[in-house]
């Protein structure tokens, strides 16, 4: 697993709190909203990406094509 990943991961956290309590102080609750259900997304769809690849290599190494 790169630490780069866990960078990524971390900055995308960041970065949407940041534009999550800019937007509620805009009064924007809804959109602030979307954007935080947006950037759970993004992340789960890495972290469903590297689980795939876990899998992969679990069969790989086990030889269970």
């Amino acid at each position: 697993m790169d630490i780069d990943l866990i960078f990524r991961i971390a900055a995308i956290g960041i970065l949407i709190a940041v534009l999550n309590q800019l937007l509620n102080r805009a009064g924007r609750e809804e959109i602030a909203t979307m954007v935080t259900i947006a950037g759970l997304i993004l992340v789960l769809l890495m972290v469903i990406d590297l689980v795939g690849s876990l899998f992969e290599n679990v069969k790989r190494i086990f030889n269970l094509y």
